[in-house]
């Protein structure tokens, strides 16, 4: 079992919005003339970035008519992504305060805290009524949860009838020793790194119907090998990346998790269930 305090913990930087505010001014912007674009680096904290985001979203079916829940929101970049790119209302949950206080300041700089509401708490006890979403969807969360079917019985609980669950998770596919740190754990004891079968049987245990699984190995091996080319090209740590979240040791980490890729031990998976009408 996952400790949330551990998990939070492994999180937090304690800066994170200095340092943020920092790299855009050396961009050459500020909060007054930051654009959404410009916090992908920070935003896209998942594998694939904003290809990644996109497809995953057209597949759950977005529509700007719709209220989306954003489950283990981070610093809000999936929420301001989908409600910038969907046109809907979106309310994110996190479990590190952090993330969500620099989160909802990253949603007034682009002009998007009207469509964005990010609050702290767990994921498995969730403060919203029943019945409050039409949609909701967890990107790279889960590895930090390590009870799926609570995970899923809560996401059932906050959706209408008729709702769909999104679910972009790393996902154990092959038995074996895993190589820590990677970007959500140090060390095993905080990582919940679960099959896809596992998954399925929690979605279906809420009493979700799996409508398709996608995995997506061969598109995150082809991602980081770009990340790879351009990094080769830049002089220095970028002004906005992802090393401002995962600390000094963000680049071990993203190298610990391609090879756990790249032997076939986990991968990155695509499931979309539905909650019957």
């Amino acid at each position: 079992m996952t400790d949330p305090l551990r998990v939070a913990a492994h999180y937090t930087r304690g800066n994170l919005l200095d340092s943020i505010a920092a790299g855009v001014g050396r961009l050459g912007k500020s909060p007054e003339t930051l654009e959404i674009e410009d916090l992908a680096p920070v935003d896209e904290f998942h594998i694939g970035g904003a290809v990644a985001t996109r497809s995953f979203l057209d597949q759950v079916g977005v529509t700007p008519d719709q209220h989306v829940l954003d489950v283990g929101c981070g610093l809000g970049g999936t929420s301001r992504f989908i409600a910038h790119s969907y046109g809907c209302r979106v309310t994110g949950i996190d479990l590190t305060q952090e993330y969500v206080d620099t989160g909802r300041a990253l949603c007034t700089w682009v002009g998007l805290d009207e469509r964005v509401s990010l609050v702290q708490g767990n994921a498995l006890a969730m403060d919203f009524p029943p019945e409050t979403f039409d949609t909701a969807v967890v990107l790279h969360v889960g590895m930090n949860i390590a009870d799926k079917r609570a995970l899923a019985e809560e996401a059932w609980r906050a959706l209408k009838p008729g709702g769909v669950f999104g679910i972009y998770d790393v996902m154990r596919v092959r038995e074996g020793e895993l190589t820590y740190p990677v970007p959500w754990a140090t060390e095993p004891e905080s990582s919940a790194v679960a099959s896809p079968a596992e998954y399925k049987n929690a979605l279906s245990g809420a009493g979700f119907v799996v409508s398709a699984e996608r995995d997506r190995s061969e598109f995150a091996l082809d991602f980081f090998q770009r990340l790879r080319a351009e990094a080769r090209h830049d002089q220095g740590a970028p002004a906005l990346g992802l090393h401002l979240l995962m600390g000094e040791d963000a680049s071990i980490k993203v190298q610990n998790m391609i090879e756990n890729i790249s032997l076939g031990l986990v991968a990155p998976v695509e499931l979309i269930a539905r909650k019957p009408a």
